[in-house]
């Protein structure tokens, strides 16, 4: 029984030897060599070998398209078709920085980049574009993106940018600057270091204000009135006038308000106030006798002796260089600068002229009577602020004040 399975072991090697060894078409591409030949092999680096040809160290080899190991065996297939793609130099141009120059066989730009450890996202700037073949050597431009942060209206969103400038980053965040709008920095100039940008939108609006514009008051002498009388001779009337004001808002914020112009719907009309300049010489009597005078005005009388005013130290003579002393008086400064020397006549106090200036009362006529330091020790309890009447006596002076301030 043995001796018949060695027999037929025997038998069917001798068959199995005498079978015609199985031959492949192969087909290789390299460059512009195309290479056929017939082959039972399906290891691509002996199929290389019997055509004589060799892969350098970037060099790769393409089954079908697919990149393929030189030592790794075939999968069966009727036809083989393979291609030899050598390597080329390529130019990696980044902006600021050295070019670097690489050897490779990749079919794309953006494989190129990858087998050459660049990482690649979709805002990277690439040119040509990532799917552009590599058909020999050639020059790219890559430009990788940074993160930004942009703030809009207090919003900020963060990207991711290759822009050069301002105005770049923005059109490619879908932000548009319109009008007025401006960023900071400038669009025109290139990324901030600190990748911030700020984007100020700008509105102006124009309003029309009314503004009244106030009469004033024209003072004419009238010789029908008598000194110290008044009347009113045309009634003023305030005017009205339109402005045209431009109001910014940055971000919402009001920044500026400028006044454009104004136009002058109704101009006012002064109030003119006739004075008069009659005068009347009226007598009176006192418990100093009669007088005669040509003016009365009721004032708030106040007193002050050398030592005893608002000043900050004494004073023995008066404005006019006469001593501080009963009989002279101080009167407002416009007063004294066209009365000065008048004389007069005050209730309780006595005659005196008018030799001193001083501060007066915003709301009242005002006189200042005058003491010497001996007549105020004497006459100090009875001496206090009150209205009375001052009396301007005869003659009539040269210059007359009609309208007291």
């Amino acid at each position: 029984m043995r001796r018949i399975n060695w027999l037929v072991a025997t038998l069917l090697l001798v068959l199995a030897a005498c079978q015609p060894i199985t031959q492949t078409t192969i087909n290789i591409l390299d460059g512009d060599q195309f290479h056929t030949l017939k082959s039972s092999s399906r290891l691509p680096s002996r199929l290389l070998d019997e055509v004589g040809i060799s892969l350098g160290p970037n060099d790769r080899l393409l089954f079908n398209g697919v990149t393929v190991d030189p030592d790794e065996t075939l999968p069966v297939a009727d036809v083989y078709t393979i291609q030899v793609r050598r390597a080329v130099t390529v130019a990696i141009i980044q902006p600021n920085s050295e070019t670097q120059s690489i050897h490779t066989s990749a079919l794309n730009v953006g494989q190129a980049l990858e087998e050459a450890g660049f990482s690649l996202y979709a805002a990277d700037r690439l040119s040509p574009p990532a799917e552009t073949p590599i058909m020999g050597n050639m020059e790219i431009t890559y430009q990788p993106a940074r993160d930004l942060s942009i703030t809009v209206e207090g919003r900020s969103a963060q990207v991711r940018s290759a822009a050069e400038t301002v105005e770049q980053a923005l059109a490619e965040a879908g932000i548009s600057l319109q009008g007025l709008d401006y960023s900071i920095p400038p669009d025109s100039e290139p990324i901030p270091e600190d990748g911030q940008i700020q984007v100020v939108r700008v509105q102006e609006v124009v309003t029309l204000t009314q503004k009244i514009l106030p009469y004033t008051t024209d003072f004419q002498p009238t010789a029908d009135l008598e000194l110290d009388q008044q009347s009113i001779i045309q009634v003023g009337e305030d005017g009205l006038a339109i402005s045209r004001v431009r109001v910014r808002y940055e971000d919402g914020v009001e920044t500026s308000r400028q006044t454009e112009g104004e136009t002058v719907i109704r101009p006012p009309k002064d109030e003119v106030v006739g004075y008069g300049t009659r005068i009347v010489i009226r007598t009176t009597q006192t418990p100093d006798g009669p007088i005669e005078y040509w003016r009365s005005l009721y004032v708030y009388a106040t007193n002050y002796s050398p030592c005893n005013s608002m000043a900050s130290r004494c004073y023995y003579y008066t404005a006019s260089g006469k001593p501080v002393q009963k009989g002279v008086i101080g009167v407002e400064i416009p007063w004294y600068r066209v009365m000065r020397g008048q004389p007069v006549y005050v209730p309780d106090y006595g005659f005196a002229t008018i030799e001193d200036n001083g501060v007066s009362f915003e709301d009242r006529y005002w006189i200042d009577l005058g003491w010497s330091e001996e007549e105020w020790a004497l006459y100090r309890s009875s001496l206090y602020s009150y209205w009375t009447t001052v009396y301007f006596l005869t003659p009539v002076p040269s210059v007359i004040l009609y309208v007291l301030p």
